[in-house]
Protein backbone atom coordinates (compact mmCIF):
# COMPACT_ATOMS: atom_id res chain seq x y z
CA UNK A 1 0.00 0.00 0.00
CA UNK A 2 1.41 3.49 -1.04
CA UNK A 3 2.00 6.05 1.39
CA UNK A 4 -0.59 8.61 -0.49
CA UNK A 5 -3.35 5.81 0.10
CA UNK A 6 -3.08 4.44 3.85
CA UNK A 7 -5.79 5.99 6.04
CA UNK A 8 -4.27 9.13 8.49
CA UNK A 9 -5.34 8.82 12.01
CA UNK A 10 -4.86 11.08 14.81
CA UNK A 11 -5.48 9.80 18.27
CA UNK A 12 -7.10 12.65 20.62
CA UNK A 13 -6.99 12.24 24.80
CA UNK A 14 -9.07 14.88 25.57
CA UNK A 15 -8.50 16.33 29.45
CA UNK A 16 -10.95 17.98 30.82
CA UNK A 17 -13.02 18.93 33.96
CA UNK A 18 -15.25 21.35 35.01
CA UNK A 19 -14.39 24.00 37.48
CA UNK A 20 -15.27 22.10 40.74
CA UNK A 21 -14.08 24.90 42.91
CA UNK A 22 -17.31 26.97 45.33
CA UNK A 23 -16.28 30.13 45.91
CA UNK A 24 -18.67 30.18 48.59
CA UNK A 25 -17.67 27.37 50.65
CA UNK A 26 -13.60 27.78 49.69
CA UNK A 27 -13.46 24.36 48.91
CA UNK A 28 -13.49 22.02 45.95
CA UNK A 29 -17.06 19.80 46.35
CA UNK A 30 -15.81 16.70 43.90
CA UNK A 31 -12.37 15.30 43.61
CA UNK A 32 -12.15 14.37 39.83
CA UNK A 33 -9.81 16.89 38.78
CA UNK A 34 -6.45 15.14 41.18
CA UNK A 35 -8.15 11.86 41.19
CA UNK A 36 -7.98 11.75 37.56
CA UNK A 37 -4.78 13.07 37.42
CA UNK A 38 -2.82 10.59 39.87
CA UNK A 39 -4.58 7.96 37.66
CA UNK A 40 -5.26 8.45 33.99
CA UNK A 41 -3.21 11.67 33.34
CA UNK A 42 0.16 10.33 34.80
CA UNK A 43 -0.28 7.10 33.03
CA UNK A 44 -1.02 8.29 29.74
CA UNK A 45 2.28 10.52 30.36
CA UNK A 46 4.12 7.19 31.19
CA UNK A 47 2.84 5.35 28.27
CA UNK A 48 4.16 8.05 25.94
CA UNK A 49 7.52 8.18 27.60
CA UNK A 50 8.34 4.32 27.39
CA UNK A 51 7.86 4.35 23.90
CA UNK A 52 9.89 6.82 22.03
CA UNK A 53 7.88 6.15 18.80
CA UNK A 54 4.83 6.68 20.27
CA UNK A 55 2.12 9.67 18.94
CA UNK A 56 -0.70 11.78 19.78
CA UNK A 57 -2.49 14.88 20.65
CA UNK A 58 -3.50 15.79 24.15
CA UNK A 59 -6.07 18.21 24.76
CA UNK A 60 -6.05 20.11 27.94
CA UNK A 61 -9.27 22.59 28.79
CA UNK A 62 -7.46 25.31 30.31
CA UNK A 63 -9.94 25.51 33.48
CA UNK A 64 -7.86 21.86 34.23
CA UNK A 65 -5.01 23.48 34.59
CA UNK A 66 -5.57 25.95 36.46
CA UNK A 67 -7.09 22.84 39.12
CA UNK A 68 -4.08 21.24 38.39
CA UNK A 69 -2.00 23.95 39.38
CA UNK A 70 -3.94 24.86 42.30
CA UNK A 71 -4.13 20.95 43.64
CA UNK A 72 -0.22 20.94 43.26
CA UNK A 73 0.23 24.13 44.97
CA UNK A 74 -1.98 22.89 47.65
CA UNK A 75 -0.60 20.16 48.69
CA UNK A 76 3.12 21.49 48.23
CA UNK A 77 2.24 24.10 51.11
CA UNK A 78 0.59 21.85 53.16
CA UNK A 79 3.77 19.48 52.95
CA UNK A 80 6.12 22.50 53.48
CA UNK A 81 4.13 24.48 55.94
CA UNK A 82 1.14 22.72 57.35
CA UNK A 83 -1.34 25.36 55.53
CA UNK A 84 -4.96 23.86 55.03
CA UNK A 85 -6.00 21.48 51.71
CA UNK A 86 -9.36 22.86 50.32
CA UNK A 87 -10.74 19.77 49.77
CA UNK A 88 -12.31 17.64 52.42
CA UNK A 89 -11.41 14.19 50.57
CA UNK A 90 -7.83 14.71 50.19
CA UNK A 91 -7.70 16.77 53.48
CA UNK A 92 -9.31 13.98 55.30
CA UNK A 93 -6.07 11.42 54.10
CA UNK A 94 -3.88 13.58 56.63
CA UNK A 95 -6.42 14.46 59.14
CA UNK A 96 -5.22 13.75 62.55
CA UNK A 97 -8.23 13.38 63.42
CA UNK A 98 -11.21 12.35 61.52
CA UNK A 99 -14.93 12.21 61.90
CA UNK A 100 -16.64 10.63 64.88
CA UNK A 101 -20.26 12.02 64.34
CA UNK A 102 -21.92 9.29 62.38
CA UNK A 103 -23.27 11.88 60.28
CA UNK A 104 -20.03 12.99 59.18
CA UNK A 105 -18.60 9.64 58.70
CA UNK A 106 -21.41 8.11 56.63
CA UNK A 107 -20.54 11.12 54.44
CA UNK A 108 -16.57 10.35 53.87
CA UNK A 109 -16.74 6.70 53.80
CA UNK A 110 -19.84 7.14 51.28
CA UNK A 111 -17.55 9.31 49.35
CA UNK A 112 -14.68 6.69 49.47
CA UNK A 113 -16.85 3.97 47.59
CA UNK A 114 -17.20 6.24 44.46
CA UNK A 115 -15.00 4.08 42.17
CA UNK A 116 -15.37 1.47 39.70
CA UNK A 117 -16.62 -1.67 41.54
CA UNK A 118 -14.53 -3.96 39.30
CA UNK A 119 -11.64 -2.38 37.92
CA UNK A 120 -10.65 -0.32 41.36
CA UNK A 121 -12.89 -2.01 44.71
CA UNK A 122 -12.88 -5.38 43.65
CA UNK A 123 -9.15 -6.01 42.66
CA UNK A 124 -7.97 -5.07 46.41
CA UNK A 125 -9.26 -7.98 48.75
CA UNK A 126 -8.67 -5.14 51.71
CA UNK A 127 -10.83 -2.63 50.01
CA UNK A 128 -13.33 -4.73 49.32
CA UNK A 129 -13.82 -5.91 52.88
CA UNK A 130 -14.34 -2.33 53.45
CA UNK A 131 -16.71 -1.36 51.31
CA UNK A 132 -18.89 -4.46 52.03
CA UNK A 133 -18.58 -3.27 55.75
CA UNK A 134 -19.72 -0.21 54.54
CA UNK A 135 -22.47 -1.31 53.00
CA UNK A 136 -23.59 -3.30 55.45
CA UNK A 137 -23.81 -0.25 57.83
CA UNK A 138 -25.28 2.50 55.22
CA UNK A 139 -28.76 2.04 56.35
CA UNK A 140 -28.01 1.96 60.05
CA UNK A 141 -26.96 4.94 60.49
CA UNK A 142 -26.91 4.20 64.50
CA UNK A 143 -24.29 1.90 64.18
CA UNK A 144 -21.46 4.08 62.75
CA UNK A 145 -20.41 5.37 66.15
CA UNK A 146 -19.10 1.58 66.97
CA UNK A 147 -16.38 1.90 64.24
CA UNK A 148 -13.25 2.84 65.07
CA UNK A 149 -11.22 5.93 63.89
CA UNK A 150 -9.02 2.55 62.48
CA UNK A 151 -11.39 2.22 59.85
CA UNK A 152 -11.81 5.35 58.59
CA UNK A 153 -8.15 5.56 57.98
CA UNK A 154 -8.01 2.68 56.01
CA UNK A 155 -10.89 3.17 54.29
CA UNK A 156 -9.73 6.23 52.88
CA UNK A 157 -6.47 4.94 52.68
CA UNK A 158 -7.28 2.60 50.47
CA UNK A 159 -9.46 5.12 48.40
CA UNK A 160 -6.15 6.71 47.48
CA UNK A 161 -4.36 3.34 46.94
CA UNK A 162 -7.48 2.25 44.44
CA UNK A 163 -7.44 5.50 42.31
CA UNK A 164 -3.43 5.93 42.14
CA UNK A 165 -2.42 5.11 38.50
CA UNK A 166 -1.65 1.73 37.76
CA UNK A 167 2.09 2.85 36.63
CA UNK A 168 2.64 4.12 40.17
CA UNK A 169 1.60 1.31 41.85
CA UNK A 170 3.97 -1.02 40.09
CA UNK A 171 7.18 1.35 40.25
CA UNK A 172 6.89 3.53 43.54
CA UNK A 173 7.99 1.65 46.64
CA UNK A 174 6.00 3.82 48.76
CA UNK A 175 2.96 2.47 47.37
CA UNK A 176 3.80 -0.97 46.80
CA UNK A 177 4.68 -0.98 50.31
CA UNK A 178 1.39 0.19 51.64
CA UNK A 179 -0.63 -1.98 49.08
CA UNK A 180 1.36 -4.89 50.40
CA UNK A 181 0.85 -3.77 54.14
CA UNK A 182 -2.91 -3.18 53.88
CA UNK A 183 -3.98 -2.87 56.90
CA UNK A 184 -3.70 -0.63 60.00
CA UNK A 185 -2.05 2.52 58.37
CA UNK A 186 -0.76 4.84 60.49
CA UNK A 187 -0.97 9.03 60.46
CA UNK A 188 2.82 8.94 59.02
CA UNK A 189 1.88 6.25 56.27
CA UNK A 190 -1.15 8.64 54.85
CA UNK A 191 1.44 11.59 55.12
CA UNK A 192 4.08 9.49 53.07
CA UNK A 193 0.85 8.91 50.26
CA UNK A 194 0.36 12.45 50.67
CA UNK A 195 4.36 13.09 49.69
CA UNK A 196 3.54 10.66 46.35
CA UNK A 197 0.28 12.61 45.47
CA UNK A 198 1.98 16.00 45.50
CA UNK A 199 4.48 14.74 43.31
CA UNK A 200 2.79 13.65 40.92
CA UNK A 201 0.13 16.83 41.12
CA UNK A 202 3.25 18.67 40.80
CA UNK A 203 4.58 16.90 38.43
CA UNK A 204 1.60 16.35 35.62
CA UNK A 205 1.81 19.42 33.61
CA UNK A 206 5.89 19.25 32.78
CA UNK A 207 5.93 15.64 31.95
CA UNK A 208 3.20 16.80 29.31
CA UNK A 209 5.22 20.43 28.04
CA UNK A 210 8.71 18.02 27.98
CA UNK A 211 6.75 15.56 25.76
CA UNK A 212 5.61 18.00 23.53
CA UNK A 213 8.90 19.82 23.41
CA UNK A 214 10.59 16.65 22.09
CA UNK A 215 8.11 16.18 19.54
CA UNK A 216 6.61 13.57 20.86
CA UNK A 217 2.95 14.96 21.62
CA UNK A 218 1.20 17.93 20.18
CA UNK A 219 -0.89 20.15 22.17
CA UNK A 220 -4.44 20.95 22.18
CA UNK A 221 -6.37 23.44 23.85
CA UNK A 222 -10.13 24.09 24.15
CA UNK A 223 -11.72 27.49 25.04
CA UNK A 224 -11.29 28.23 28.67
CA UNK A 225 -14.02 25.79 30.09
CA UNK A 226 -14.45 23.15 28.30
CA UNK A 227 -18.60 23.42 27.87
CA UNK A 228 -17.98 26.58 25.78
CA UNK A 229 -16.82 24.57 23.00
CA UNK A 230 -20.93 23.45 21.17
CA UNK A 231 -21.66 27.06 22.50
CA UNK A 232 -19.13 28.77 20.01
CA UNK A 233 -20.88 26.83 17.26
CA UNK A 234 -24.37 28.02 18.37
CA UNK A 235 -25.82 29.73 21.55
CA UNK A 236 -29.14 28.11 21.32
CA UNK A 237 -27.28 24.29 21.81
CA UNK A 238 -27.76 25.34 25.19
CA UNK A 239 -31.05 24.35 25.39
CA UNK A 240 -30.50 20.50 24.31
CA UNK A 241 -29.02 20.27 27.92
CA UNK A 242 -31.10 22.64 30.12
CA UNK A 243 -34.27 23.76 28.22
CA UNK A 244 -34.96 26.33 30.71
CA UNK A 245 -31.81 28.33 30.38
CA UNK A 246 -31.58 32.01 29.69
CA UNK A 247 -29.65 33.13 26.49
CA UNK A 248 -27.37 35.92 25.87
CA UNK A 249 -29.24 38.71 24.07
CA UNK A 250 -27.11 38.07 21.13
CA UNK A 251 -28.52 35.06 18.71
CA UNK A 252 -24.27 34.10 18.13
CA UNK A 253 -20.73 35.35 18.56
CA UNK A 254 -19.36 38.09 16.30
CA UNK A 255 -17.79 36.20 13.54
CA UNK A 256 -18.93 32.30 14.59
Amino acid sequence: MSADTRLKVVLCWHMHQPNYFDPSTDEYILPWTYLHAIKDYVDMAAHLEEVPEARAVVKFAPILLEQLDDYARQTAAFLREGRAIQDHLLSALISPTLPDEPAQRVLLVKACLRANETTIIKRFPHYQRLADMARRLLDKPDEWMYLNSQYMADIVTWYHLGWMGETVRRRDSRVKSLIEKGCGFSLHERHELMVVISELLGGVIDRYRRLAESGRVELSFTPYAHPIVPLLLDLKSTHEAMPDAPLPLADAYPGG
